[in-house]
């Protein structure tokens, strides 16, 4: 069967994340300039190869001065560290629509395995003709896995920001 290739819409798509502050509400952020790819065999995602590359001075957080704070030495080191890069190494279905998504990810010059869910769409094409694929990725992370271990305790006890981060990845893809 031939292989197909995908390119993201960004368009259409978002990576965002969600830690919590101050142990009781989350703050939200995305990263603004990313890429993403798929291969499969045919139209069929079983088993397909997933790539992805973000730049870190795009994230935002919706506060200049937090953003500053987190391209810093402190957390991403975005000087040293531009790219956060994923490479998937398997894409194994579950059920109708829910796959297990694994793979390498890299952050601030570390590498780590991940496993994500991903909730897969379908496939539609737009007034345009464009052959299109949804996805929905989620899953958690701990921060210091990849060496981003700054933190503040507070005096009521605990710390400011959770070691635990929280994915949510909205994927459409055109078939190339």
């Amino acid at each position: 069967m031939a292989t197909t290739k995908w390119a993201v819409d960004p368009t259409h798509s978002e990576i965002g994340f969600k830690v919590k502050h101050m142990m009781f509400t989350n703050v939200s952020g995305s990263f603004g300039k990313f890429t993403a790819e798929a291969e499969t065999d045919g139209d069929n995602f079983d088993n397909a190869k997933f790539a992805f590359s973000g730049d870190i001075n795009s994230i935002t957080t919706g506060n200049a001065d937090r953003d500053g704070h987190l391209l810093s030495a402190d957390f991403f080191d975005a000087e040293h560290h531009p790219k956060l890069t994923f490479e998937s190494t398997a894409f194994t279905k579950k059920n109708e629509g829910d796959y297990t998504l694994t793979g390498n990810l890299t952050l601030h010059g570390e590498t780590r395995p991940v496993t994500l869910e991903a909730e897969f769409g379908g496939i539609a094409k737009d007034p345009w003709g464009n052959t299109k694929a949804g996805f929905t990725i989620t899953g958690k992370i701990n921060r210091k896995d990849w060496g981003l271990t700054w933190n503040a305790a507070l005096e009521t006890g605990g710390v400011l920001v959770s070691e635990e981060v929280k994915l949510a990845i909205e994927l459409q893809f055109v078939k190339q």
